[in-house]
């Protein structure tokens, strides 16, 4: 496969994206990380299981692939539990991405509870700006998202520019389905975020997730009351 060139054209990532569509979430990471380290960094929230098998694949290619997180501050003490688990067991320290305000400098200057009146705002100061400028220094990603979860991912491929951001965008796992992603998870016995089991498909900050009623969408447990399913750093 002819794409082993560092390359940020829309041509070079159209073609990527071309060759890799039906490739294993192993083959497009391979081929990710042959292109663009050590300027790529693997983001893996610790509230989903795709993210835990993209960091699994990442790692058992190159334990020197460097992982972060969005630490807003708001996450469950689960989620602070598994980036402790993650790090013995595959040996690494991952990076915590931090606002420039705690949460209590945020509401005295925007009010308490700034995600009860303004979700977007509040995504925005805690995950939006901190993810900009930490990524600024790398010139790719890699994501966990999947075709399946959102109608903003419905049609995301494999490869992509992420003019948000200013990057490449790797999508290993685009393809995959829920219960493909759970079946790795299990056969290579993963470390996962504890809340899966407590009726949480889908993890993000403590205030502004919920666990889902039979027969809901997976996540329909994420902004409750606020028609709201991204926090806005895939859209």
């Amino acid at each position: 496969m002819l794409l082993n060139q560092r390359s940020g054209t829309a041509l070079a990532i159209e073609t990527a994206a071309r060759c890799l569509e039906d490739a294993s979430p192993k083959e497009i990471v391979r081929w990710a990380l042959e292109t663009y380290a050590p300027r790529i960094v693997l983001a893996c929230s610790f509230g989903g299981a795709t993210g835990i098998a993209a960091l699994d694949v990442a790692l058992k290619l190159d334990r020197t692939t460097p992982v972060y997180y969005l630490d807003t501050g708001l996450l469950f003490p689960e989620t602070y539990a598994l980036v402790e688990r993650i790090a013995a067991v595959y040996g690494i320290d991952p990076v915590p991405v931090r606002p420039a305000a705690s949460v209590a400098e945020q509401a005295a200057v925007f009010g308490p509870e700034l995600w009860k009146r303004d979700p977007d705002a509040c995504c925005s100061l805690r995950k939006l700006e901190p993810q900009s400028d930490f990524l600024a220094g790398y010139d790719a990603w890699i994501t966990g998202i999947r075709r399946d979860q959102t109608e903003w991912r419905s049609d995301a491929p494999v490869v992509q520019w992420d003019a948000k951001f200013d990057l490449v965008k790797v999508n290993p796992f685009a393809r995959w389905d829920e219960a493909k992603v759970w079946a790795y998870v299990r056969f290579h016995n993963l470390p996962y975020n504890a809340l899966h089991d407590a009726g949480y498909p889908s993890l993000g900050c403590a205030p502004c997730t919920r666990p889902i009623a039979a027969g809901e969408d997976v996540r329909a447990g994420r902004w409750p009351g606020f028609g709201k399913t991204e926090c806005g750093l895939h859209r």
